[in-house]
């Protein structure tokens, strides 16, 4: 009767496989065990934690994008060129909700808004667009939130999603939940964010950030 024989075999063995093709392979083993979650952007776990200090010093800057509001008597949206630096912003507001040309523009305290019918001051941006245009968004607190930030005041509370970046900001009455992000230079920043305020609903949507220089 023949004689059968049995030979056994390391684990992942392969004759003739080279030590070179052994290393590159436990290498790529390791690196899909250690890699984080990440979602369709490209977004993984701890990437808000390693840019937030970026975030934080990131204070000269221009968004253009477009914002949507939607209240019980309208529903309707404005282009923004935004030009942010630390001690002074200039918003271009133009489109429907605008009602034309608007210019709003803050420094040292002091703010102004310019459209075809003159130069009007107040002592806030919001009380000045209530005031001239009918509504007002929260530009105070706003280039704190567009970057996904509270403002300055400790009295907020912040939620976070599976990989660690803001969802969801309560502030000074005001419900901003962060819908979407997109990659500019080495940071995170939201490209889609929804704001609440009792029956004014404000969507905004960026679609270009850039980096500027301090005037």
């Amino acid at each position: 009767m023949p004689t059968i024989t049995t030979t056994s075999f390391a684990p992942f063995a392969v004759r003739g496989e080279s030590p070179l093709m052994a290393c590159a392979a436990a290498l790529l083993l390791a690196g899909c065990a250690t890699q984080g979650p990440q979602d369709d952007s490209g977004r993984q776990a701890g990437d808000w934690d390693d840019q937030e200090d970026r975030v934080n010093d990131f204070d000269t800057w221009t968004l253009v994008g477009k914002a949507g509001l939607r209240t019980p008597d309208e529903n309707t949206s404005a282009n923004l060129d935004w030009n942010q630096h630390p001690h002074y912003f200039r918003m271009l507001i133009s489109g429907p909700f605008g009602g034309g040309r608007n210019v709003l523009e803050g420094r040292e305290g002091r703010f102004s808004l310019s459209n075809s019918e003159g130069r009007f001051e107040a002592e806030t941006p919001e009380a000045l667009m209530e005031e001239q245009l009918g509504w007002a968004l929260p530009v105070s607190a706003m280039p704190d939130w567009v970057r996904g930030l509270p403002d300055d005041d400790d009295n907020y509370q912040m939620e976070t999603d599976e990989l660690g970046f803001p969802s969801h900001l309560s502030q000074d009455g005001w419900e901003i939940d962060y819908r979407d992000w997109e990659q500019f230079e080495d940071m995170w920043l939201p490209r889609r964010l929804v704001m609440n305020y009792d029956d004014i609903r404000i969507t905004l949507v960026v679609n270009e950030w850039r980096s500027t220089e301090d005037q």
